[in-house]
């Protein structure tokens, strides 16, 4: 404005100096007009002045306002700045979260694989398992089946063994009599009617009973309550005064096991329970008697003595029977563990040497007698050649289940 007010005052003194020489040289009406024509274009100007005067006032306002909207701007502009620098910021953030995300997603892909392989891994291995489980399910149910067979047969033998038993025991009982002149008294040359016996020999004018009784069926746990009936029964036996008042059952030697009284004295009579391999030596007992011209004539030391033989003998057949029974159980416990438990290789090798091995125990001849001497010499030369070997005495204490 200041501007503008000192432009008008420098206009109007123009337009005043010039009237002034336009005077002094007399053309004053030529100055005049021009004088008004300046005046008039000096209000025209003055007009415009206030015109852009407010041109001016509208343009400060204008300019406050830019002056404002700049200021606004400038702001927006710091504003804009820190949201680039923080935009800057967020990309590299969001590039290492980017990286981050990759490298997860590597993993997490690396770790897929891992997790695929071990499953398939573990597929085979379930599968490897189910396979083993089953064949061991079938070589369990093999075995099974081997074992019921083998439980089968041997039942099988047993029973057929029992049923043979009494012509067993027949046959046997003739060739003891046979082979120490002794007669031997059938089932149907038995003197007194009605009951008779199995077997029975005549030694000394007396008849001696045996009678051989085998199990009815698998079950043997009644066998001994049906042993000590049959001692009863043998009353029917002992009351004819021919008939010796020692009387003997014979059984099966597989039985012993569960039988637990070997000797009944019924009162009249006395009931003897043995098996077949000890017939011949109580026999041979019972046959010394003859080796006494009267026999009435014993005194009660020397029956004593014979007695005692007599149980000696059957003790020990007993005792001898119930021993090989122990060990024929646990060698074949032994060989079943072996064909269970050894390696296929071994086994089979186990096998090879089993074939290739054969034992030939001495014969036995009918003229050729079983001397007590012979036996005495080769009983002294084994405990030599124990001493030879150093080898320790063995003390055999042997339980047997009852």
């Amino acid at each position: 404005m200041e501007l503008l007010y000192l432009f008008v005052g420098i206009v109007i003194g123009g337009v005043i100096v010039g009237l002034f020489f336009f005077t002094k040289k007399g053309k004053q009406d030529e100055r005049v007009r021009l004088l008004e024509s300046e005046l008039e274009k000096a209000e025209e100007d003055k007009l415009k002045i206030i015109e852009l005067e407010k041109k001016i006032t509208s343009n400060e306002k204008t300019i406050q306002y830019l002056q404002t909207d700049k200021n606004v701007l400038e702001a927006k502009m710091e504003s804009f700045e820190q949201f680039k620098t923080e935009k800057t910021q967020f990309e590299e953030r969001l590039k290492l979260v980017e990286n981050e995300r990759n490298q997860l997603r590597n993993e997490n892909i690396s770790l897929k694989k891992e997790e695929n392989n071990r499953n398939e891994t573990l597929r085979k291995s379930i599968e490897s398992t189910n396979t083993l489980q089953e064949s061991l399910t079938k070589e369990k149910e093999r075995l099974n089946d081997e074992r019921v067979r083998e439980t089968e047969k041997r039942f099988e033998a047993m029973k057929l063994k029992w049923h043979e038993h009494e012509k067993d025991v027949e046959n046997h009982l003739q060739k003891i009599c046979q082979n120490n002149v002794i007669k031997y008294i059938s089932q149907e040359e038995f003197p007194h009617p009605r009951n008779k016996p199995d077997n029975s020999i005549e030694i000394l004018d007396q008849l001696i009973v045996f009678d051989a009784k085998s199990p009815a069926n698998d079950d043997l746990s009644n066998f001994p309550k049906y042993i000590k009936l049959q001692t009863e029964n043998l009353k029917k036996y002992a009351k004819h005064d021919d008939v010796k008042n020692e009387l003997f059952l014979v059984v099966p030697s597989n039985t012993l096991h569960v039988i637990n009284q070997f000797t009944y004295n019924i009162g009249d009579y006395n009931v003897y329970v043995i098996t077949k391999d000890a017939l011949e030596p109580i026999i041979l007992s019972l046959k010394k008697i003859e080796d006494y011209e009267f026999a009435d004539k014993l005194s009660p030391e020397e029956r004593d003595n014979v007695c005692r033989v007599i149980g000696k003998f059957a003790h020990t057949t007993k005792r001898r029977i119930q021993i090989d029974q122990f060990f024929a159980t646990e060698f074949l416990d032994t060989l079943q563990k072996a064909r269970t438990q050894l390696p296929k290789e071994i086994l089979n090798t186990v096998i090879e040497f089993e074939n290739a091995e054969k034992l030939n125990p001495p014969m036995e001849k009918r003229n050729k007698k079983i001397l007590i001497k012979d036996l005495n010499e080769k009983s002294k030369e084994i405990k030599k050649e124990i001493e030879i070997r150093n080898i320790p005495e063995i003390t055999t204490q042997i339980e047997f289940k009852k």
